[in-house]
């Protein structure tokens, strides 16, 4: 418990002290978000506004979480650190990275194209498959899974090492790019993203606390890297809210594809860490809600000849220009954030007691 109030004093200070340095850096640079000219007319004022703060947000939980173990390690408390939680960690920081190349060129050439669609696709699709094969090799996560809202749910399916490579890079591929789609309002995305991280690190602690108290739960809900992985949510969740201090609107910064890729990248290798795979959507619906409507979009638009289902994708643009204010967009996003949380966090709990008691 210890480390996991570290991890999130830290991340919160270092996210915030990066996300306030790097507004005055950019600032003095000149370097601000290009406007896509296809959105709402209302955006064109936030021209200009530095982008790139999800370094903060890298930074703050990459420090969150070495710091915290740092510390403990002076004590006697020891060490937690589990490869697991190192990859997972890897894997945030690596998607970052992935963003930091596509805002950087944004930022550069002063357009809002960044790196070209296969570029950016490589790119993530390497950070996915890397962690999927380090995770079998190094991370010792099971193959052997289930489809379920706990550790061990209601439909077994033994994926194989390829199978789940397959299904653990489609998984971080997805939910990364949802995150992305959500990025276009003033603290949507990293909002929702605090309560995505509580979720997990709730489970983490939960999954931990249980195989403390109870050893004969052990042989069938081993997540030996639980604890480890509660630190990571808490670090990134601290470090979300560091970064939406300045992030809130009117946004001083925005978070980038260096912020959204990280965030979704992050819960999905969450999910695949704790075998929590059905969680997942419902962790991150307002992500899954963004992306589900640009696909909606999409295939209504081609199915038509050109008729819309929204007045535009993702959905947020759409409430905007039905005459919601920005900010009352957002807070009713957060709140069924808030909500899908609960309900997961409910579905984890009966799931898990069910499977322990039967």
């Amino acid at each position: 418990m210890i480390r996991l109030l570290i991890a999130a004093g830290i991340a919160f200070t270092v996210s915030a002290l990066a996300t306030r340095l790097l507004i005055d850096i950019l600032t003095r640079s000149k370097i601000g978000q290009p406007i896509r000219e296809d959105g709402p007319q209302g955006h064109m004022v936030k021209a200009g506004t530095p982008t790139m703060g999800g370094i903060g947000i890298v930074f703050g939980s990459l420090g969150g979480y070495l710091l915290s173990d740092i510390l403990l390690r002076l004590t006697t408390v020891g060490s937690i650190v589990t490869r697991t939680g190192l990859l997972v960690m890897a894997a945030i920081c690596a998607a970052g990275l992935v963003g930091f190349l596509d805002d950087w060129i944004k930022v550069s050439r002063e357009r809002n194209l960044g790196l070209n669609a296969r570029m950016k696709t490589a790119g993530l699709l390497s950070v996915a498959l890397a962690f999927a094969l380090l995770s079998i090799n190094l991370g010792g996560i099971q193959t052997q899974t289930t489809l379920g809202f706990a550790r061990h749910g209601f439909l077994g399916i033994d994926f194989g090492s390829v199978g789940w490579v397959i299904w653990a890079v489609v998984l971080i591929y997805a939910t990364s790019n949802a995150v992305n789609l959500t990025d276009g309002l003033d603290g949507l995305a990293a909002g929702s993203g605090i309560f995505s991280y509580a979720a997990y690190a709730m489970i983490g602690f939960w999954i931990f606390r249980q195989l403390s108290d109870d050893d004969t739960f052990n042989d069938i809900y081993i997540v030996p890297h639980a604890l480890d992985i509660a630190v990571v949510a808490v670090a990134m969740l601290a470090a979300c809210a560091g970064f939406l201090w300045f992030n809130a609107a009117p946004a001083d910064i925005f978070m980038g594809d260096t912020g959204s890729l990280a965030i979704g990248t992050g819960l999905a290798t969450m999910a695949l860490a704790t075998n929590t795979h059905l969680l997942l959507p419902i962790i991150g619906g307002v992500y899954v809600m963004e992306a589900a409507s640009v696909i909606l979009q999409v295939g209504f638009f081609k199915a038509t000849g050109g008729r819309r289902l929204f007045r535009m994708a993702p959905i947020h643009h759409h409430f905007e220009l039905r005459g919601w204010q920005e900010t009352k967009v957002i807070i009713r996003f957060w709140l069924i954030g808030g909500a899908l949380t609960l309900l997961a966090l409910g579905l984890f709990y009966a799931d898990y007691v069910a499977t322990v008691t039967q």
